[in-house]
């Protein structure tokens, strides 16, 4: 087994809990109203407008389990199988769903539809957030990589800037977990802006909403201009808006970076156990996959 790939993997996994579980305290809050309420918002608390327990996560968590247990339970790709659990996961009455994914998997349920036509306004953050497990399966077959990305993000979201933006955080996340550094991120950022100019987030925007191109940009400002795992987490949540979202990318990306030791204990103790154990359980089998353990 290799050691520090398991370790950079189940970090960006429990590292994208955490920030899920972190940020849906604030999310759809002002940095101000975040001021005003918490200081520096730093705590898993729970709360927020969803009325979530600490420790307990939201649709991007959720989404990225159905869609890796669907991978494990086929031991390859199988989007149907993908779209099934999506409905699935709908039909238990998560906390809470964006209307495209509630669009796109209602579409799969009424008439079958595995890919939905282009659409402009599906340029947000839904098929990007839940992508760490085609990553993981993946990690050393980009051809499979780029096809299972797009096939899974397609069921609720079909826009360039979504699959780019999913593309190109997938390739950091592999980049990272494989041990190639932060400067090859900084290339597939530099890559991802070249091709579509609106990622282009220095100097940072300040914006932190759903769209998937401002997603992007707090999230890469916040990962490249960070040390550490947890102040790179800290300052994305802190920036509100679809903060779970955003924190569960930047958790993705820090975690892979620097690994699951990182990760304060205050936040890994608080996540839910259950979802702990089914994170653990599924990075172990997608990097079998993989072949990488």
């Amino acid at each position: 087994m290799n050691e520090q790939i398991f370790n950079r993997a189940l970090g960006a996994y429990l590292g994208f809990a955490c920030g899920d579980a972190l940020g849906a305290t604030v999310e759809f809050m002002s940095p101000s109203q975040i001021q005003t309420a918490y200081g520096v918002h730093k705590d898993i608390i729970g709360g927020g407008w969803l009325a979530l327990a600490p420790g307990e996560v939201t649709d991007d968590t959720q989404m990225s389990l159905a869609l890796g247990q669907a991978i494990i339970d086929h031991q390859s790709w199988n989007l149907q199988a993908v779209a099934d659990n999506f409905l699935a996961w709908l039909n238990s009455n998560p906390p809470d769903v964006g209307n495209t994914c509630r669009r796109g998997i209602a579409r799969y349920r009424d008439n079958g539809t595995l890919i939905g036509v282009p659409h402009d306004d599906e340029a947000g953050n839904g098929a990007c957030m839940r992508n760490l497990p085609v990553v993981l399966a993946t990690l050393n077959r980009p051809d499979y990589f780029a096809q299972w990305s797009l096939e899974q993000a397609r069921i609720t979201h079909h826009h360039p800037l979504s699959d780019a933006a999913t593309l190109a955080l997938g390739r950091m996340t592999n980049l990272l977990i494989t041990g190639q550094g932060v400067d090859a991120c900084l290339q597939e950022a530099e890559r991802l802006i070249s091709q579509h100019s609106q990622f282009a987030y220095q100097p940072y925007p300040g914006k932190a909403s759903a769209y998937i191109v401002e997603t992007v940009q707090t999230v890469l400002h916040c990962f490249f201009n960070s040390d550490n795992f947890e102040s790179c987490l800290i300052a994305t949540v802190n920036q509100g808006a679809d903060a779970d979202t955003t924190g569960a990318l930047a958790g993705m990306l820090a975690g892979a970076r620097y690994g699951l030791e990182q990760i304060p204990e205050r936040w890994l103790g608080r996540l839910d156990a259950q979802v702990v154990e089914k994170i653990r359980g599924q990075t172990d089998k997608l990097l079998q996959l993989a072949g990488v353990l």
